[in-house]
């Protein structure tokens, strides 16, 4: 026993010895400046993101989150029974992996659905490839095609993913914001206001120009691009070259009169388009994770590449039930029955009751064609507060935490979505979310309402 214990002791001070080098090894190394286990440079630039802040910000003060754009109701019915059937099936291949680029059930309905809305036959093997969310269909689509030194351009705002992606494939981000080209002429702004300037944009096109990535409907603006502003950059990636990444995860949510026009639809964009969509938003199960990108064979390649030396092969019970989702809509597309038809009715009278109860606080929102996320001009509304609570360098920032923690009501800061140069344009906005509960809109109302009362 005593021999045991003695050797204890000995391993211990060994380790103690250990545990000390190690500590100094660590201070040395970084009182040197030459830390060998050093986030890459690819990433260094990336460290600081909005979600992961507010997410612990809510978790913190518990706020009404109407900020983050997620549903907090329930799917449709039958898209939640079929992934209960799928977990309870006895077929055994429903458990194990899939085909890698997509399982064959959920690519053939993807080429259902998107072959006559794009006008061409849509090969499901070869032109559809199923991601890990529209997030990773992304980072396929730019690590799979942008190398060193090509040029991206990316027009503002954006979501925050796009400018980190292409530093990460050592692309260089090349910004264009969206400008209010209209005045407001009905009291209150409508994302159609926004545009781009067509000089502007021409002026960045150049031999180095890789890729454009467009966002339609965009978030957070809501702007849905009309056929003709389309056509001005269809025109440009044909001039130069150019691959056009097209974000359509919110294809579905667009407000009358608007239309959503697919840019791979224009004549000979299906050559140079890749088009990302997401069963997150397509049926309000952003958990589930899946997305999808298609486009031309010799473009999706590349895809196919970074997918199967990143991800491989996505959750097969999830495929199949989006797949029988998609399987039951498909009879109904255009009719009033149809989710895709019925969702934007439902979600087009919570955006009216957000814009009401925001501009009856004294904010001044922006009436979005698309999407579900509102901009409001909150600067009219805090000109009395004091925020120097917050230490964040940009007023949105301040404007949002201060709100989190002293109204209990959560926003997201529209800086996040724009380069730093151009983080002027948005400093005076924040992003609220619409595609919550009628209650919890309500509860959003009472709450801003009851503290603009308090403050007079």
């Amino acid at each position: 026993m005593f021999r045991n214990l003695l050797k204890l002791c000995k391993s211990n001070h060994r380790l103690n010895r250990q545990v000390c080098s190690c500590r100094n090894f660590t201070k040395t190394i970084m009182a040197s400046g030459n830390d060998k286990f050093a986030l890459p440079a690819a990433y260094a630039q990336s460290q600081t993101n909005v979600w992961v802040e507010y997410v612990q910000l809510a978790m913190k003060y518990k706020p009404l989150n109407i900020g983050q754009g997620f549903p907090d109701f329930a799917a449709p019915k039958y898209v939640s029974d079929a992934l209960c059937d799928v977990a309870r099936s006895d077929n055994p291949l429903f458990q194990q992996y899939t085909r890698g680029f997509g399982h064959m059930r959920l690519v053939n309905a993807l080429s259902k659905l998107y072959s006559p809305l794009i006008g061409r036959e849509i090969d499901p093997q070869n032109e559809i490839l199923v991601t890990s969310g529209a997030y990773e269909a992304l980072f396929s689509t730019i690590m799979g095609h942008v190398d060193q030194g090509d040029e991206v351009i990316i027009i503002e705002p954006f979501f925050d993913c796009y400018e980190p992606m292409v530093l990460a494939a050592r692309g260089i981000p090349r910004f264009i914001p969206l400008r209010k080209m209209t005045p407001t002429t009905s009291g209150i702004a409508s994302s159609a206001e926004w545009a781009l300037d067509t000089k502007e944009l021409e002026g960045l096109f150049n031999s180095k120009t890789k890729a454009i990535i467009m966002n339609t409907p965009n978030n957070p603006l809501g702007k849905v691009f009309r056929k003709d502003e389309l056509e001005i950059v269809a025109n440009l990636c044909k001039k130069w070259n150019v691959l056009c990444i097209s974000d359509e995860v919110y294809e579905w949510m667009v407000y009358k009169p608007n239309k959503h026009v697919r840019i791979a639809t224009l004549p000979d964009m299906w050559e140079r388009t890749i088009t990302i969509g997401s069963a997150g938003k397509t049926f309000s199960v952003t958990g589930w994770k899946t997305g999808w990108a298609y486009g031309p064979a010799k473009l999706m390649h590349n895809l196919q590449m970074v997918h199967q030396n990143c991800v491989y092969v996505c959750t097969t019970p999830i495929q199949e039930a989006v797949a029988r989702g998609f399987e039951y809509e498909l009879p109904r597309l255009g009719q009033d029955d149809c989710y895709f038809v019925s969702l934007p009715r439902e979600l087009e009278t919570k955006r009216d009751y957000m814009v009401k109860f925001l501009s009856e606080t004294g904010m001044k929102p922006i009436i979005p064609e698309g999407g579900y996320f509102i901009m409001a001009d909150y600067s009219q509304l805090a000109k009395n507060l004091d925020l120097s609570t917050e230490k964040d360098k940009y007023k949105d920032y301040r404007f949002t935490k201060w709100m989190t923690k002293n109204v209990g009501l959560q926003g997201i800061p529209s800086t996040a979505f724009y380069s730093e140069p151009n983080k002027s344009l948005s400093e005076d906005f924040v992003r609220y979310c619409f595609i919550k509960e009628d209650g919890n809109l309500q509860k959003a109302a009472d709450i801003l309402l009851k503290w603009k009362a308090s403050q007079k």
